[in-house]
């Protein structure tokens, strides 16, 4: 892998011309996704891939279009966040299960004052979710369900009772994206990755509460009917975000967007 943007050292054999790939170690990735130092403010990051023609996933899941190095940036990811927020049908969908502990990153966890393991919070206003998978009933740390006030009293019982932690996060029996994040902050959890699914991420686009996007631009084309990145409602204006950073291996781009 080597860095095309930004170029700040021509002698750093990540950026110097005619740099060779070479595979990053777990703490160069760290470094190159390191959450800005927003103290007790939140700051929520998408991490998505998507093809060259705009699908998000092929045959329904979004591994056909990914590779070794895009789980390895998907690992670091997750190693850097508090919380890890995804939607409740890319659960079942992807077959989520809780978060490990990974060595590589357990000094600079510490050192940030996290847990050994992201938190899972699970957005969903049914609750329409299997409480009986190892996601609630054997996590490292506590699945979170976000939720609405008025979700059905027994599934809220239900996920209690699997050992989650419940947390209201909208008036009606949807979930308010701006209220899920400031809950999540509210509680510690500030370092957010969404991993989606598209609706997910289309509420926070929509809501104007997505700081920072990692897109890894596969270079494939399914055609199809696939989704996008992000679906659901569309938003007034465009917001505009600002290219960070962009690596590159094997024709993969690895791209970093920030709001503003």
């Amino acid at each position: 892998m080597r860095r095309l943007l930004p170029v700040t050292d021509r002698t750093d054999p990540a950026t110097a011309p005619g740099a060779t790939d070479r595979e990053w170690t777990l703490d160069e990735l760290a470094d190159a996704y390191a959450y800005p130092g927003r103290e007790g403010e939140p700051w929520l990051r998408a991490n998505m891939v998507s093809t060259l023609d705009g699908a998000a996933q092929h045959d329904g899941r979004s591994q056909g279009i990914s590779c070794a190095t895009d789980m390895r940036i998907f690992g670091t990811l997750r190693g850097l966040a508090d919380a890890v927020v995804v939607g409740a049908e890319t659960v079942r969908l992807e077959g989520y299960r809780p978060a490990r502990a990974r060595e590589a990153f357990a000094a600079r966890r510490a050192a940030a004052g996290q847990g050994p393991a992201p938190a899972i919070a699970v957005v969903s206003g049914s609750l329409d979710l299997d409480f009986s998978l190892p996601l609630f009933v054997s996590p490292l740390v506590p699945t979170l369900v976000v939720t609405g006030a008025a979700a059905p009293s027994d599934r809220i019982h239900a996920a209690r009772e699997a050992g989650a932690e419940v947390l209201i996060a909208g008036e009606g029996a949807t979930v308010d994206p701006a209220r899920a994040v400031a809950e999540l902050a509210g509680r510690g959890l500030t370092r957010l990755l969404t991993e989606g699914g598209p609706r997910l991420l289309g509420q926070f686009v929509a809501a104007g509460v997505l700081d920072e996007l990692c897109l890894t631009v596969s270079p494939m084309l399914t055609a199809g009917d696939a989704q996008r990145i992000a679906r659901g409602p569309t938003v007034t204006v465009p917001e505009r975000f600002s290219l960070l950073s962009v690596l590159e291996e094997a024709g993969f781009l690895f791209t970093r967007y920030a709001k503003g």
